[in-house]
């Protein structure tokens, strides 16, 4: 299976990675925004070419499918070029910046029968698949959940300590994480929604601290907060039932008792990122839908749709100084 990476940064290469053990993947062609540096990923890890131009990517007829792992903002437009090329898709979070595109290109992804997947990766982290499995068991009525989703990123640095040339997105990108895991683990469609967005940040003018409520159809109540701003890193899922109350992150469940599941090392090829490439891998070679596809994500991206609407009347609603 030929395929072409879009993207060369830190995420790119944990996909190249995640591909290793695949032993029939060919690394076709890598393509970025800069020649130098997609030609020296490309010797790096053993493309056997690479481009600076999508379209000439995608007029190779050997080719695939296309992993997309480039800024947020460009996610749609050449996921939707990639797919009208014919190509398999799979998609960094998020797939999309509005629920409009989401709709768009499932709707063309069905029309030209190619499989489109996100990379929604927490939905593969141990602790919280073992939490979403007690709570489809009944083992755990959820009443309330609270999200932490919170570091630092005053700067256009990436987790890796590269520098980045495009701004991030604490709403469609990390806020797309945290919305989507927790509907996954409560199995929810829909919920109602209220928002709180601080101000921009003066020096990278986007939203840096952003509070969402939801409230499901059995009134079970979720809070998630967000911060570009925080010292210390945080990415939990408080979850209080009836039953217990655990609390998930992407090594470790904790009960009362204590650690329920800890996870501080995967064996090569069999970590989060791994284990979604290969369900990707494995939609296309079985010509089924893939498990986190754009109808998956949907119910999470209504949410930050919604989200982004009150972000704008917040917006102008908020008084001049």
């Amino acid at each position: 299976m030929n395929i072409c990476l879009v993207g060369y940064g830190s995420i790119a290469r944990a996909h190249v990675q995640a591909l290793a053990g695949e032993k029939d993947v060919v690394l076709r062609t890598v393509m970025g925004r800069l020649a130098e540096p997609a030609a020296e990923f490309a010797r790096e890890f053993g493309f056997q070419r690479s481009t600076t131009d999508l379209d000439d990517a995608l007029d190779d007829p050997a080719l695939d499918a296309v992993i997309i792992a480039s800024p947020t903002d460009l996610h749609a437009a050449q996921a939707e070029r990639a797919l009208q090329a014919g190509k398999h898709v799979l998609v960094e979070i998020p797939l999309a910046t509005s629920l409009a595109e989401v709709d768009a290109l499932d709707a063309l992804a069905r029309a030209n029968g190619r499989c489109l997947m996100v990379c929604h990766t927490q939905r593969y982290y141990p602790p919280l698949v073992e939490a979403r499995r007690w709570i489809v068991e009944g083992r755990l009525q959820v009443y309330h959940v609270l999200a932490r989703y919170a570091f630092l990123r005053r700067e256009n640095v990436n987790w890796a300590g590269r520098r980045r040339s495009w701004t991030d997105n604490l709403l469609w990108h990390h806020g797309c994480h945290a919305v989507d895991t927790v509907l996954w683990l409560l199995g929810v469609q829909q919920v109602a929604v209220q928002s709180q967005v601080a101000p921009p940040s003066h020096h990278l003018n986007i939203p840096m601290d952003l509070d969402i409520l939801m409230r499901t159809p059995a009134d079970q109540l979720i809070a998630v907060s967000m911060s570009y701003h925080a010292m210390l890193k945080y990415n939990e899922y408080l979850l209080i039932g009836e039953e217990t109350t655990l609390l998930a992150t992407d090594s470790r469940l904790v009960g009362p008792s204590g650690p329920i599941l800890e996870v501080s090392t995967f064996a090569p090829g069999d970590g989060p990122i791994a284990r979604q490439d290969r369900e990707f891998l494995a939609a296309i070679r079985e010509g089924r839908e893939p498990a986190i596809s754009a109808q998956s994500v949907r119910p999470a991206m209504a949410v930050l749709q919604a989200v982004q609407d009150q972000i704008g009347v917040q917006s102008d609603a908020r008084p001049l100084h």
